[in-house]
């Protein structure tokens, strides 16, 4: 029997695939990722670079993204210390995706706005009354509980 050139498949329910792809769909991941594609960063720039991410949900993020092979990690004996990220070869692959992906939402947020009003609008109408639709419903139920009666 012939085995697949890639035996996994990201659309089964079970494929471990899909917990790379949650890590990597995850906006903190990706945004780290990109920001490591120019070269190492330190913790603390890393922090200032991505604007509102705290320092615990920073620290799990990169600590996911090294579990995953994707970043490394390097400790100086400095004081304070000083810690600083990297891309590993495997992360480096992404840079392109990555990139390409983060700054796909900048080119194209202006058409996603217009989106949304448009659905938003489209939304509304569909949910506003239709004047007299519930005065013919009410006499319908009239009727219905009159016979009943």
């Amino acid at each position: 029997m012939k085995t697949p050139a890639h035996p996994y498949d990201v659309y089964e329910a079970l494929c471990p695939t899909r917990l790379v792809l949650e890590c990597l769909a995850d906006k903190w991941a990706l945004l780290i990722l990109d920001r490591l594609g120019s070269g190492p960063v330190r913790f603390n720039n890393l922090k200032r670079d991505i604007r509102h991410v705290t320092q615990k949900v920073l620290t799990q993020t990169l600590r996911k993204l090294e579990r995953d092979g994707l970043v490394s990690r390097q400790v100086f004996a400095t004081t304070p210390v000083t810690v600083e990220y990297a891309l590993t070869p495997l992360g480096g692959t992404l840079t392109k995706p990555v990139s390409a992906l983060a700054h796909w939402a900048e080119r194209h947020m202006d058409a996603v706005l217009a989106a949304q009003a448009a659905y938003d609008a489209t939304a509304q109408q569909a949910a506003a009354p239709v004047p007299g639709l519930h005065l013919a419903r009410d006499r319908k139920a009239a009727r219905v509980g009159a016979r009943a009666a």
